[in-house]
């Protein structure tokens, strides 16, 4: 086992957090010749190279279970610290959370968390097929994923599912042909423009083959924005799916009309988080429990 000095470990968590040496040397007041030696004074005690000098600087693999050991430590020492009475001994907690989460049940998730545990969060967005890559390599210590299947060092459990609908404006209905004779004498929804968040987002994708065992060859507008996302369905950009917290209400008054309404699409999510012992962790993870029994549909 090497060991790593802890100023050295908050430098390299530091480097990481903030891409090049020279914004590490201002978070941490400290010249940028500095930080670069106490990276290799890190890399001459492992034997190998820990970060890629690239814009931003990257871990590389044993750099990621480098900078899994900095968080970790990071988080115990703000634990300790407040727990000795420094209030400001809490360090900022890195996420990681898919853009319909947080759009739709996750944000008062922290606002469950007590004020005088004196807790920052660090929110990165990202697909939930994707995210639990960001725990593998150390960039966050907690992630709502869609994998069931724990990151080495996390664990893992079930928390619900995220229904979506597929709907579309009535104007765009009336502008392609209606499924009214069914999937396989219709052009809809196989030619019809379809609305995506991102180029990850695979969701109307999966929705098609399975009420078609087709693949979806369609035109595409990508739209990276939760609200801008569901606004450009009910404008009559394209079809898509949406949460039922953005939809249901749109169903309800007629501005929106449902493709499959036998044919609901159920996202199971699944939280993950470090083995350690944080009671910042614990505060988090069991108000994400709460929030999601509460938001979510119950899970397959």
């Amino acid at each position: 086992m090497k060991h790593f000095q802890l100023e050295h470990l908050a430098t390299f968590a530091a480097a990481v957090e903030q891409g090049t040496f020279e914004a590490a040397a201002r978070q941490l007041h400290v010249t940028a010749s500095a930080v670069s030696q106490r990276i290799k004074a890190m890399e001459q005690a492992a034997g190998q190279v820990l970060l890629q000098r690239s814009v931003p600087v990257l871990p590389t693999a044993a750099g990621e279970a480098v900078m899994r050991l900095a968080r970790q430590v990071g988080q115990l020492q703000a634990d300790a610290a407040r727990a000795l009475g420094d209030a400001g001994g809490a360090a900022t907690l890195p996420l990681v959370v898919n853009a319909d989460s947080l759009a739709t049940w996750f944000l008062p998730v922290l606002a469950r968390i007590p004020r005088e545990a004196g807790a920052c969060f660090e929110i990165h967005r990202e697909d939930e097929q994707h995210s639990s890559a960001l725990l593998r390599t150390g960039r966050v210590m907690a992630a709502v994923t869609a994998a069931p299947e724990a990151v080495q060092g996390c664990t893992v459990e079930a928390l619900g599912a995220l229904r979506y609908r597929a709907v579309a404006s009535p104007d765009f209905l009336a502008a392609w042909p209606r499924p009214d004779a069914g999937p396989e004498e219709t052009g809809w929804p196989g030619d019809a423009p379809v609305v995506d968040f991102d180029r990850k987002d695979e969701i109307q994708n999966r929705f098609y083959r399975q009420l078609t065992g087709r693949d979806l060859h369609a035109p595409r507008h990508y739209v990276p924005a939760s609200a801008e996302f569901a606004e450009a369905v009910r404008l009559g950009l394209g079809w898509a799916l949406l949460p039922e917290q953005h939809c249901l209400d749109g169903l309800a008054s007629g501005a929106l009309r449902e493709l499959a309404p036998e044919m609901p699409l159920d996202v199971p999510l699944y939280w993950q988080r470090w083995k350690i012992s944080s009671p910042l962790l614990e505060l988090l993870t069991e108000a994400v429990r709460t929030t999601a029994t509460e938001a979510l549909r119950p899970g397959p």
